[in-house]
């Protein structure tokens, strides 16, 4: 801004010189402050350059705020599936955990019955497929009557369906029910981390008796941790999964990390939003759920008229450019912009004026100065 001021200033400075030097140029200015004349010096000294619009593609950027947020597929509610009292655990919201690795141990009394009505079950399955075996030999012998050997087909088939049910609940605490003997039945049952993750939020202590339904861990697994974007509806239609999206986080404003919208939500909200999902393409260290965010998203490039940002100089809440004329003269003419990216402004009403006026590209501020300067 300083060099435009000193442009500015030499410019004015010439303009006395040669009105002094030289015939006037207050017969070629206009009366109203929307024209100045400029010398081929001064036009020289302020380093102008000429030229018209021009078309190029530029993406607009979409300035959003949001929160980092996890998927429910990566967000797990760790529970016991058959109720009993915590015995021990170690965890503490924070703490790294390992998939497999022992999160906490639980123990019942209806836990050793399950164990013991399996293993009686097993026991007495053995009994009836033997029992079958002999009345079907009778039967088919005709020894014995067709409705002892059903009786025994159809106790055999109960038992196996009973074996089968109470094999899956072991398989629900993670009892392996074909190596369950009466030499390792107990009491205890260990819970394992189902991912690889951190822990969230720890629901239970030590000695506390939980429902099936109860949560006693929240895991969150950090692989798919995202960006949650809120977009007002004005911006919606220029969305698109796989656009780039800078982000920063409030308590590090200049540190940006890269990401990519993933999903776009097609429902909008009470507050005539719609939430965007991102990807970071690295992680940021330390990402926790919840956390503020800001982003700005990169729209897909249309073709436009642009001129580059030194054409367009803002004055009293307007924007403006200097079209050319003859003799030196340069005529100022407001403007609509609308993207800006890449040292280029778009021109929305480029059709306001002809299509091959001559623009003032470089150093417009000066003649801003250089105009304003004359009207005073």
């Amino acid at each position: 801004m300083l060099r435009y001021l000193i442009i500015a200033t030499i410019l004015l400075t010439a303009s006395c010189k040669n009105a002094e030097k030289d015939q006037p140029v207050t017969d070629e200015v206009e009366a109203s402050i929307s024209t100045v004349v400029l010398t081929a010096e001064q036009i020289k000294t302020a380093e102008l350059r000429f030229g018209g619009l021009e078309k190029t593609k530029l993406a607009d950027l979409i300035t959003v705020n949001g929160v980092v947020d996890v998927p429910p597929q990566n967000l797990v509610s760790v529970s016991f599936p058959l109720g009993g009292y915590l015995k021990r655990t170690e965890l503490l919201p924070g703490k790294n955990v390992r998939k497999g690795e022992v999160i906490g141990i639980m123990e019942d009394q209806s836990l050793v019955q399950l164990q013991q009505d399996y293993l009686v079950g097993k026991e007495k399955l053995h009994y009836l497929e033997q029992d079958f075996n002999r009345q079907e030999e009778l039967n088919e012998s005709n020894v014995n009557a067709t409705k002892v050997f059903q009786q025994a087909a159809a106790e055999l088939g109960s038992q196996k369906v009973m074996m089968r049910a109470m094999g899956e609940k072991l398989r629900l605490i993670n009892i392996n029910p074909d190596k369950l003997t009466s030499e390792n039945l107990s009491r205890s049952v260990p819970l394992y981390s189902p991912i690889n993750g951190f822990v969230s939020k720890v629901f239970v202590n030590p000695g506390k008796y939980v429902q099936p339904s109860d949560v006693l861990f929240e895991l969150i697994d950090p692989d798919d941790i995202h960006a949650a974007l809120t977009v007002f509806q004005k911006d919606i239609s220029k969305l698109a999964v796989g656009q780039e999206v800078v982000i920063n986080f409030i308590d590090e404003p200049q540190k940006f990390y890269q990401g990519k919208v993933i999903l776009v939500n097609r429902s909008l909200d009470e507050n005539r939003s719609e939430v965007v999902h991102c990807h970071f393409t690295e992680h940021p260290k330390d990402l926790h759920p919840g956390m503020f965010l800001q982003a700005k998203i990169k729209t897909s490039p249309r073709e436009v008229l642009a001129l580059p940002e030194e054409a367009v100089v803002g004055f009293q809440g307007h924007e403006y450019i200097f079209i050319v004329g003859e003799a030196g003269k340069f005529e100022i003419v407001e403007v609509e912009t609308g993207i800006r990216e890449k040292g280029f402004i778009e021109i929305k009403n480029a059709g306001s004026f002809p299509p091959t006026a001559k623009i003032v590209l470089t150093n417009a501020y000066a003649v801003l100065g250089a105009m304003k300067n004359s009207g005073e």
